[in-house]
């Protein structure tokens, strides 16, 4: 029982982890920083351990579905969203993405 309530804290966790780089991405406004904060989202969740890592894949994988059917970006920009998610999940940098000029703060 306590192993599932770590759990759920821990999908908890990644899930505002993935919430949080969104809402910095948002507040940054900041051209070519979506990559970044995609990594980002996702090496945060990940670090949590197998609940963050499964909450950033499900997040992830549900935004680019979407995005890719309701924004017409296309399926290129879904294929780097997509890189960057996987880089940032399996522990990559995220700053492998981060724009020149992207304030510190973020």
């Amino acid at each position: 029982f306590q192993a599932n309530i770590i759990s759920v804290s821990l999908l908890s966790s990644g899930a505002r982890d993935m919430f949080r780089a969104y809402q910095d991405m948002r507040e940054a406004n900041y051209k070519g920083a979506d990559k970044y904060f995609h990594a980002r989202g996702n090496y945060d969740a990940a670090r949590r351990g197998p609940g963050g890592a499964w909450a950033a894949r499900v997040i992830s994988d549900a935004r680019e579905n979407w995005q890719s059917r309701v924004s017409g970006r296309g399926h290129e920009d879904t294929r780097a969203d997509q890189e960057a998610n996987a880089w940032g999940r399996s522990g990559g940098d995220p700053n492998r993405y981060r724009p020149a000029g992207l304030p510190r703060k973020y």
